[in-house]
């Protein structure tokens, strides 16, 4: 694959996105450090005073500009190239801790960030290839099979179940509670955000979806996600240090969302395989 000048932009823009999503998560913390001694109640407790500080809302701002930088990296560069920098921010994350917040960043962290590095390189080699959609009603097909459908109720029930029994119980003593929250919403908000964007793309280039309720389904559940897995991510970064939630919730947001895309997409992967 040779380097060409949008293989360039796309490698700025995917080390720019990594950039600004991780110092998001420093940003972000700092916010909540301030936000929590201004009210004294924390965010990991409940509290929402975040939502009033300026330096929260400027950690929420850079995550979205380093979002749009990702999904711009895309236009330009294969998913080959972009992919695997985006492991770089759990780098920028855990060092900016680490100088800035004072939290330490131990031998054990330092291998589970090359580990997330190596995993992901591992993960975008051997990545199937990506089938192209020409209605958001092709996904919705696939997000209705019955397999999908139980991946999705066996979510909720865990969701739920963390939500309810465990974070109440243990959420501030087991990174994994609030994580795991995160995490399997996020699965559900990245098969979302796929039929959206489709979604979206067809209707630029003259293939209206709006037109489809199943794509303001989709937009639905997005929003969904999203304000869940915001709300418990301020409650891990708020809890545990970020050199430790940010490679944990890494690889389970990962791991869970290849899951999710291999049950949904399987079916026609394999058939891509056969011809």
């Amino acid at each position: 694959m040779g380097f060409s000048k949008d293989n360039l932009k796309g490698f700025v823009l995917a080390l720019l996105s990594s950039g600004f999503i991780g110092a998001s998560f420093i940003i972000k913390k700092k916010g909540l450090r301030r936000a929590a001694a201004a009210s004294g109640v924390r965010a990991g407790y409940g509290g929402y005073s975040y939502l009033l500080e300026p330096l929260w809302w400027l950690g929420f701002i850079t995550m979205i500009v380093g979002e749009i930088a990702n999904f711009v990296a895309y236009a330009f560069a294969p998913a080959v190239l972009v992919t695997p920098l985006g492991a770089l921010s759990i780098i920028v994350s855990a060092v900016l801790a680490h100088f800035i917040l004072k939290e330490r960043l131990h031998r054990l962290g330092v291998l589970g960030c090359v580990m997330c590095i190596a995993g992901s390189i591992i993960i975008v080699i051997h990545a199937p290839k990506e089938h192209s959609i020409t209605s958001v009603l092709e996904i919705w097909s696939m997000a209705t099979q019955p397999a999908f459908l139980l991946y999705v109720g066996s979510v909720v029930v865990l969701v739920f179940i963390l939500v309810f029994h465990f974070a109440p119980q243990c959420g501030h003593t087991n990174v994994l509670v609030f994580t795991g929250i995160c995490s399997l919403m996020g699965s559900l908000s990245v098969m979302s955000v796929k039929a959206l964007g489709t979604a979206l793309k067809l209707t630029f280039e003259g293939k209206n979806q709006l037109i489809y309720p199943e794509t303001w389904f989709f937009m639905l559940v997005v929003a969904t996600c999203v304000i869940t897995q915001m709300n418990y991510l301020n409650k891990a970064l708020d809890t545990f240090n970020t050199a430790v939630v940010s490679p944990i919730y890494y690889v389970m947001f990962t791991t869970l969302a290849i899951i999710a895309s291999v049950i949904m997409f399987k079916w026609r992967e394999w058939r891509i395989r056969e011809t």
